[in-house]
């Protein structure tokens, strides 16, 4: 039985593909091995082509756990500037992506990668390439901001910002940072009111609208 059972040809397609498959989990461990690694000879001569490998998607950080684990709640927020088929344009209103993505995991036993990791890891990638003025500081800024504004026009045209015929022009979005409250029995004191880090409206190109972006489109 097996793959012996299968006439010569389909033996020969799900030999190759099994191959495939192998080949390609070999590489994608070597680079996240590289990428974790400490600065060696490969990572010096190619560490552009392991960062372009590894980001946005497979980006390794260890906050979990000791000693930074997280302990502040983000919350990623997008706007709009929407122009109406009349010609007229308004302003939505904030949409909170990151409790959108938390009702979507609430009670779900097998939540998506999408659902747990691409706003978190697309803002991480956007923070780590900016400074507090918003400029870019290192290689991938462009890239955190393309990645994160299409989240941003995929996100929204979820929500219907762009229903009824409208144009989504301009996109902009805002952190909440609030610190974790601490155990009753640590003593420790923090401040319960939210820091706000708001990002420049960012025009949105014409491909990146309506129905031909999708969750791999974002990427």
């Amino acid at each position: 039985m097996g793959l012996a059972a299968l006439p010569l040809p389909h033996q020969i397609a799900a030999a190759l593909a099994l191959a495939l498959v192998a080949v390609v989990s070999c590489v994608h461990l070597g680079m996240v091995f590289l990428h974790v690694a400490p600065s060696n000879t490969v990572t010096k001569q190619h560490g552009r082509a392991i960062d372009d490998w590894i980001y946005p998607e497979f980006e390794q950080n260890w906050k979990l756990f000791a000693p930074n684990p997280l302990q502040q709640d983000i919350a990623v927020q997008v706007r709009a500037l929407v122009r109406a088929q009349d010609g007229t344009s308004r302003e939505t209103g904030w949409y909170d992506l990151s409790a959108l993505d938390g009702l979507a995991i609430d009670g779900n036993p097998l939540p998506s990668h999408t659902q747990q990791n691409e706003l978190r890891r697309a803002w991480d990638l956007y923070v780590g390439t900016h400074d507090g003025e918003n400029r870019a500081v290192g290689l991938r800024g462009d890239l955190s901001e393309r990645y994160l504004r299409r989240i941003g026009v995929l996100r929204l045209h979820r929500e219907h910002a762009d229903a009824e015929g409208a144009v989504v022009e301009r996109v902009q979005f805002r952190s909440l940072t609030t610190d974790v409250p601490p155990p009753r029995w640590s003593g420790e004191k923090v401040s319960d009111r939210p820091v706000v880090r708001e990002l420049p409206w960012w025009a949105v190109p014409g491909s990146d609208r309506g129905d031909g972006l999708t969750e791999a489109g974002a990427r």
